[in-house]
């Protein structure tokens, strides 16, 4: 049975949390995170590139010669995608680029990136997020206790508001509740950092 410790935010050891062999100590399938990044960068593409076509160019009303007997090609308009200034064949136009993967893919996913946090020992564990007031340098500085590096992703299993105030200025520090972590987010930060509930949380979600 896979083990981790459980911290305070003083970085001490309270208990060890058993954790699911199926969800942290299998090995992470690479094709399965692939296709989940894809598909969330995908998303974060704004699709707003646009190109100029024929009926959209200014100009080239006139033709600009004669069809025939001056001995060069024929040409209609200035304005041809052959020409210097003109319009651009078959250019991108604007457009959503959002796909989804079927469910079972995404849940697959996510059981890869926290086996590889997990494997790679960047899975630490407390026993909660109890801060008595908003404050960034303390946070900051239990974090330092707790050995996570500047950049991670915090877990929270509920809303927590002097957590989210606490970290929101903190470079490369973000909080989500349990339900929402995805795959990208595990593996978009360095270290994970989540409470003992969450994980709790997110082992009966990954093993239904």
């Amino acid at each position: 049975m896979a083990t981790v410790e459980v911290k305070n935010l003083d970085g001490q050891k309270v208990k060890e949390l058993e954790l699911a062999d199926e969800l942290f100590a299998a090995k992470p399938n690479q094709s399965l995170l692939w296709e989940a990044v894809k598909a969330h960068l995908a998303s974060e593409r704004r699709g707003t590139h646009s190109t100029k076509s024929r009926g959209e160019v200014s100009g080239g009303g006139k033709k600009p010669w004669r069809q025939k007997g001056t001995g060069r090609a024929r040409a209609g308009s200035t304005r041809s995608s052959l020409w210097r200034h003109g319009s651009i064949a078959h250019g991108p136009k604007p457009r959503d680029y959002a796909y989804e993967i079927p469910r079972k893919m995404q849940i697959g996913a996510l059981r890869s990136a926290l086996a590889a946090k997990y494997l790679e020992r960047k899975l630490t564990v407390v026993e909660g997020f109890k801060l008595p007031e908003p404050k960034t340098k303390a946070f900051a500085e239990a974090l330092r206790k707790l050995g996570v590096s500047s950049k991670a992703l915090v877990v929270s299993d509920a809303a927590n508001r002097n957590l989210e105030l606490s970290a929101r200025n903190l470079g490369g520090v973000a909080v989500v509740r349990h339900h929402k972590v995805g795959a990208y987010d595990v593996l978009s930060h360095d270290h994970l950092l989540a409470s003992e509930a969450a994980i709790v949380r997110i082992q009966e979600a990954l093993r239904k």
